[in-house]
């Protein structure tokens, strides 16, 4: 179903084609901005894995919303503000899901506002919302 026709409009659309997967796979985006080797966690090799992927991806989208929290709140966001994003690969008797936390670093702020900023910006990144119901995440000021 296009998002347009829903009263959204497509920003950007990410296109990258996988060979192979988690062990030995190669994934390249269509501009060449991206090219990596995957590696199964705890295996030899020098590729990334999927949930390091989206441990990179959903924290630097999450400062992204951070700082646009920060400028709504009229808030000057530190410039050593960080997010070290943990995902876990987990199994189950229903199989494999993923946890996750963000330890969110904001040097400078009082904890109150840090804090603000954080729970806005969880309800904002677009890897949180579409997340929120499946993956259970810890959202931590460091």
């Amino acid at each position: 179903m296009s998002q347009e026709s829903k009263g959204r409009k497509v920003l950007y659309t990410a296109r990258v084609r996988t060979d192979g997967d988690r062990d030995g796979g190669v994934s390249r985006s269509d501009d060449g901005r991206l090219s990596v080797t995957h590696t199964s966690p705890g295996k030899a090799g020098t590729g990334t894995n999927p949930e390091q992927l989206l441990a990179a991806g959903w924290a630097a989208c999450f400062q992204g919303a951070m700082g646009i929290a920060a400028r709504q709140m009229k808030v000057t966001m530190p410039s050593g503000s960080a997010i070290d994003a943990e995902v876990d690969l987990m199994q189950g008797d229903d199989g494999y899901s993923l946890q996750a936390r963000l330890n969110v670093s904001v040097p400078g702020l009082p904890r109150d506002t840090a804090m603000a900023l954080i729970e806005a910006a969880h309800q904002t990144c677009p890897y949180s919302k579409s997340l929120r119901a499946t993956v259970p995440t810890e959202l931590k000021l460091v």
